[in-house]
């Protein structure tokens, strides 16, 4: 099985369970998995996606009509709103800032539905571009876009805060009930000690930090007393 097909399964598990979430955000591996895509659509669920600079999507060329262009030739067009400024959400040196622009993709879906090919272009350095395929509603703006693309960078972020703090990775299983197990376990002390924070940082009266996986030292002392599991 496929990471897209585990994908799939996991967000069709999630639908069920009415799981409430606005949003699809994942990388390359599987933005550039057109069936998880078209299935996203099916299922009315708004996506950013990365993509490869080389993947074909459909365009509308004047006097050609649809066809395939490549994702970084279709970038080199003006794009209709120009460039903007935006930030991605706040890292730990300030706001992620980096200039994006969209081009609407041809698609047959109709209001109130859109498509666009979102791209990122670094400040410092122009040449340096990523692009992401989207889906969603016809009027969400392109802050909105920046916005939910920097969400993969806190998911990455929890991830890696779960690794340090509660052993998310530290596990020696060999069968897959005993990985489940310590998977669950390890991100519902991550869960847990979010909440802490968020309680310690009430009682001092100080803002939570923009990234909730950032965990103040009390949490992650905490942390050294969870049993281990099996």
């Amino acid at each position: 099985m496929t990471k897209p097909q585990v994908a799939q399964l996991m967000i069709e598990r999630a639908i069920a369970a009415r799981v409430p979430f606005s949003w699809v955000v994942g990388d390359e591996v599987y933005g550039n998995d057109r069936r998880l895509r078209l299935w996203l659509e099916q299922q009315e669920r708004p996506h950013v996606l990365a993509v490869r600079a080389t993947e074909q999507l459909w365009a509308w060329v004047v006097g050609q009509g649809p066809v395939q262009v490549p994702a970084k030739d279709l970038a080199t067009a003006e794009p209709a709103d120009g460039w903007q400024r935006l930030s991605a959400g706040a890292g730990s040196k300030g706001e992620r800032l980096y200039d994006w622009a969209r081009w609407r993709l041809f698609r047959l879906q109709e209001q109130p539905w859109d498509h666009w090919l979102l791209v990122r272009r670094k400040i410092s350095n122009p040449e340096e571009l990523a692009y992401s395929v989207v889906f969603g509603p016809a009027d969400t703006s392109l802050s909105t876009l920046a916005q939910v693309a920097g969400q993969r960078w806190r998911i990455e972020e929890c991830f890696e805060a779960a690794k340090q703090e509660v052993g998310l990775a530290d596990y020696e299983v060999r069968s897959w009930h005993g990985w489940y197990r310590h998977i669950t376990l390890s991100m519902l002390a991550l869960a847990f000690l979010a909440v802490m924070r968020v309680k310690i940082n009430a009682e001092k009266g100080a803002p939570d930090p923009e990234n909730f996986c950032q965990l103040p030292s009390v949490c992650r002392r905490s942390a050294g007393s969870l049993p281990a599991s099996n």
